[in-house]
């Protein structure tokens, strides 16, 4: 457990003995079905990624083991990595779309 002033770590890389870097672990904390189910989708897209899931622990617990595994040697931690800044830039343009309709909507 972490003490005061000691931060918990958000993502842990778990790898099993002898496994390649392209069948990877990741645990995510302080998350749950909202950025695995939309994180999993974007993951799914790269034609070099042939299995990615995830799983919620536990009800009480606030983590999810969200898991890759990758074609060609490619490491699990670079569709990890785009499938979350593809994310962002989503959620990015959501929010813009909606902040430049907000003027539109609330003007009569």
């Amino acid at each position: 457990m972490a003490g005061e002033g000691e931060k918990k770590a958000v993502l842990e890389m778990v790898q099993a003995d002898g496994a390649d870097e392209g069948c990877v672990t990741f645990v995510l904390h302080d998350e749950d079905h909202t950025l695995g189910n939309s994180l999993r989708y974007m993951i799914m897209k790269n034609a070099d990624v042939e299995f990615c899931g995830y799983t919620i622990t536990h009800p009480s617990e606030s983590k999810i083991n969200f898991r890759i595994q990758t074609r060609g040697g490619i490491p699990a931690a670079e569709p990890l990595r785009r499938g979350l800044n593809e994310l962002s830039d989503v959620c990015q343009h959501v929010l813009n779309t909606f902040q430049d309709s907000r003027g539109v909507l609330w003007r009569s």
